[in-house]
């Protein structure tokens, strides 16, 4: 990415008599940025790329899914907290480690710049033969601004607060553009600074394959940020580059967020109110694009210094869509107003191109999580969710939706609080495995996550060649009878590869029970020949068992997996069941 600023002062080095000529610096600049751009375009530097209807993480040239989880902020604060984690989190099989940078602890006096604890961090990582996604704590973390350096947090003057309608200050910083571009440049040059040691150090090995810029921003107490400045802002138009993304793009804009123009009767100027209409939804968007401006131009100055995929991540603060708001009273007390909302898409799109995905902090409904936000070209990337045997089930439908991967929140705290059995390890450990086929069939409709949350409940899935009707079987142990559930909660993933040939892995100890209809011409039955349970171990299939005692997949005797009456032994070895199909009739 071309940083113009930056060029402008860099003088010729040569000593030839035209080095002072116009044509020559334009020369020597195109020079720059040539070097820039082969630095750039190394195929083994982390990138996105598109494979059918997924986006990937590709990297040093080979599809990578994030098995991740995010240690909680205390953590991350120093080498010796660090160093009783690393056994814990290769015992959960992660690949991914999220810790946190403190713009505060990064730069404790105005521009000069401590990278120990970084670097400490990224040679304990290789060690453990783990990636790291560094998460970015500046500006905001839970929409304040409480991990900023001392000598920014004691300067309001230069570093301005945002107010409530009432004129009280807030313990956050205003994101409202020509008011906060202090705050907002100095948290650039800081967040430049730390990508261009990270390309120094970590340039050629990527073991930093992905940022996270700031951590839920937003607007808290109030609709929109009551500072003078944000008020004669709001009482302005509406920024012509956004009104001409909106007419260019009038018939793709999230359906949500194109309702709430469409009432206002899709003005194409005017002020905020005059273009939106004078309700809780203008006051988010009106916010949105004040945050993503900030937060697009913090992460601009870190991709000039080293372009790797970077994110902002969503509180889930209200489950009504954006349209919902319209005509709704303006209240505080809420948290998050303006942050990457999915019905937000559109906004922060225009407003921070330099981010590369706006991904959700999901613990609670992750079906409509990623419905939501994957849509509109939006790679789909679970920035923090819950652990445990629940959160393994999540990320099997997360990953069978061709997501880049999921990250835990509090990961080191996982097996003590939520998993003592390490279920979620187990499911890495077998995602783990399957990874390169997943890399191959993203996107091709031939791999498919399916999560069951109730007794009762029936998922219709395609699925290659076929359509599966999955749900709940009866729940046996070996030998013994049926017997009910405490929970009915159970998740897997299915990959086809090939008309007979398919790989699953199950959550928990749930039986779930699936039926194949083929959708292509040919004979109408589907039966089961060979039902295997076994592993990869360095990419070749190790057989664990092979069960007999599968049943015919059809209306009267489905499938049973993890397999009919059998269990895979969740401290085993083996955790994938190898299916093969056939058709009859």
């Amino acid at each position: 990415m071309l940083n113009v600023n930056r060029l402008s002062l860099v003088k010729p080095s040569c000593g030839c008599r035209f080095a002072r000529q116009p044509c020559f610096i334009f020369l020597c600049w195109l020079g720059l940025l040539a070097a820039q751009s082969n630095a750039q375009s190394d195929p083994g530097i982390p990138h996105l790329r598109k494979q059918g209807t997924a986006t990937q993480l590709v990297v040093d040239g080979t599809p990578f899914l994030l098995l991740a989880g995010e240690l909680e902020e205390e953590t991350s604060t120093s080498l010796d907290n660090l160093r009783s984690v690393w056994p814990t989190l290769v015992q959960m099989n992660l690949n991914t480690v999220l810790p946190v940078v403190y713009w505060g602890l990064l730069e404790p006096e105005e521009g000069k710049f401590d990278f120990a604890l970084v670097d400490g961090i990224i040679q304990e990582a290789r060690r453990n033969q783990l990636r790291i996604g560094l998460v970015w704590f500046a500006s905001w973390k839970n929409g304040l601004s409480i991990y900023a350096p001392h000598w920014v947090m004691k300067d309001y003057k230069r570093f301005p607060r945002a107010r409530l309608r009432d004129g009280t200050g807030l313990q956050m910083f205003s994101s409202i553009e020509g008011y906060s571009g202090a705050t907002r440049d100095a948290d650039a040059r800081a967040f430049a600074a730390l990508m261009r040691h990270i390309k120094e150090v970590d340039g050629q090995q990527h073991s930093v394959i992905m940022v996270q810029v700031e951590n839920e921003v937003g607007m808290a107490g109030d609709s929109r940020d009551h500072s003078p400045a944000a008020d004669k802002a709001f009482a302005g138009p509406v920024p012509k580059e956004l009104m001409d993304y909106l007419q260019q793009n009038k018939d793709t804009l999230i359906p949500e967020f194109r309702r709430v123009w469409e009432l206002g009767g899709f003005k194409t100027s005017g002020t905020w109110e005059e273009v939106f209409g004078a309700n809780l939804a203008t006051d988010e968007i009106f916010e949105a694009w004040h945050y993503s401006r900030f937060v697009g131009r913090v992460a601009q100055a870190g991709k000039a210094e080293y372009s790797i995929p970077m994110y902002v991540n969503a509180a889930l603060h209200r489950s009504s869509t954006i349209a919902d708001a319209v005509g709704k009273e303006r209240t505080g007390g809420g948290f998050a107003f303006g942050g990457p909302m999915d019905d937000m898409i559109d906004i922060w799109r225009v407003g921070a191109p330099a981010i590369d995905m706006l991904s959700p902090d999901c613990y609670n409904n992750i079906v409509s999580s990623c419905r939501n936000y994957d849509r509109s070209g939006n790679p789909l990337f679970i920035a923090e969710a819950s652990g445990g045997a629940g959160g393994a089930a999540n990320v099997l439908y997360a990953v069978g939706r061709s997501a880049i991967g999921s990250s835990v929140y509090g990961i080191e705290f996982n097996l003590m609080r939520n998993d003592p059995a390490n279920e979620l390890g187990r499911i890495y450990r077998a995602i783990g495995q399957l990874m390169p086929l997943i890399g191959e069939h993203q996107g091709r409709n031939t791999m498919a996550g399916v999560l069951l949350q109730e007794k009762s409940q029936v998922e219709n899935v395609p699925l290659g060649d076929y359509t599966m009707s999955v749900g709940f079987g009866h729940d046996r142990r070996p030998g013994g009878a049926a017997r009910a559930p405490a929970v009915w909660r159970g998740g897997a993933l299915f990959l086809m590869t090939s008309p007979e040939d398919l790989y699953v892995i199950a959550s928990n100890d749930i039986e779930i029970a699936v039926t194949f209809t083929p959708n292509t011409p040919g004979p109408k039955l589907v039966g089961v020949s060979m039902v295997e349970e076994g592993s990869f171990v360095d990419g070749r299939w190790v057989l664990g068992r092979s069960y007999v005692d599968h049943r015919t997949s059809n209306n009267d005797a489905p499938l049973l997996l993890p397999a009919a009456f059998h269990r895979i032994d969740a401290h085993s070895e083996h955790s994938i069941l190898r299916v093969k199909l056939y058709r009859w009739e």
